[in-house]
């Protein structure tokens, strides 16, 4: 399906840059300016650096005087507003919206206007929903949409935001609706997952050691009194064991401890206290482990 964004009488060039990018993100490239503020906007240096690689956005981009120019291909027009209108095409979300057009696609039938419940049924529209061609419309940033172009849409989209603030600029706006209908329409395939480990998970006795190690440099910091232990050295043990520790990080762990014990009286401190000792006598790996 043809998607097309529109953005109208825009007065702020670097949100045509945004707009640029934020398609490029959601595999989007059919953007039309309609009577911008200034007639070289694609060329200004806000433009260029809010775009932010997507210059060939830019460089596809159409400038027109009039909307019926932008329109032309387009047979289902969806408008952009931050509150319903008294009058005029019914206001949706874009997700409940989109999940209509994609359901029309499916069936083969025309799309279905906001509201329709049951997309298996042919719409007020009369265009097949192959051959539509979706146009998302945003108005200027200092009046919005006029409501002479909302009328001639559809459906008028309303994202959900803060009813005390929901205002948004037009790249966000725009990157919102882009994700909501390049998810609809079934999004990007997940990223290739990283590649696994090979690094060999520490067995049993190996933390064991590790931890008799870790506990002689607590001791020489001070920080574990070997008189009035508690529950420090168990509940390290369980935070060990949960975070499933490899060999690589049992020695970069050792590493730690042992410089420790190297700092001046260090060693004597830890080695004279008798709970180390008797953890010292039990460490198979006592005599390389510094």
């Amino acid at each position: 399906m043809q998607t097309r964004f529109i953005l109208i009488q825009t007065s702020h060039a670097g949100n045509v840059g945004a707009a640029a990018r934020a398609m490029k993100t959601m595999g989007f490239d059919d953007l039309v300016l309609v009577a911008p503020r200034w007639s070289n906007v694609l060329r200004r240096e806000e433009t260029i650096q809010r775009a932010s690689g997507a210059l060939d956005v830019l460089e596809k981009c159409r400038i027109v005087e009039t909307l019926d120019e932008a329109l032309d291909g387009m047979s289902h027009l969806c408008a952009t507003a931050m509150t319903p209108r008294d009058f005029g095409p019914p206001t949706t979300t874009p997700r409940e919206h989109f999940a209509q057009l994609v359901a029309a696609m499916r069936f083969g039938n025309a799309v279905p206007i906001a509201g329709q419940v049951d997309a298996t049924q042919p719409s007020l529209l009369g265009a097949p929903a192959e051959q539509t061609g979706v146009a998302f419309l945003f108005g200027s940033e200092r009046f919005g949409m006029r409501n002479e172009d909302v009328y001639r849409c559809h459906v008028c989209l309303s994202i959900p935001s803060n009813p005390q603030f929901g205002s948004l600029n037009i790249g966000a706006a725009l990157q919102v609706i882009a994700y909501d209908w390049r998810l609809a329409l079934g999004g990007f395939a997940d990223a290739p997952a990283l590649p696994q480990s090979n690094a060999k998970l520490a067995d049993a006795a190996q933390v064991s050691g590790m931890l008799t190690h870790l506990e002689q440099a607590l001791v020489a910091l001070e920080f574990l009194d070997p008189a009035a232990p508690k529950k420090l050295m168990p509940r390290l043990n369980s935070l060990f064991n949960r975070a499933a520790l490899t060999q690589e990080e049992i020695h970069i762990l050792r590493g730690i401890a042992k410089s420790i014990l190297q700092l001046p009286g260090a060693k004597r401190i830890a080695m004279s206290t008798p709970a180390v000792l008797a953890n010292v006598a039990n460490d198979p790996d006592r005599k390389t482990s510094g």
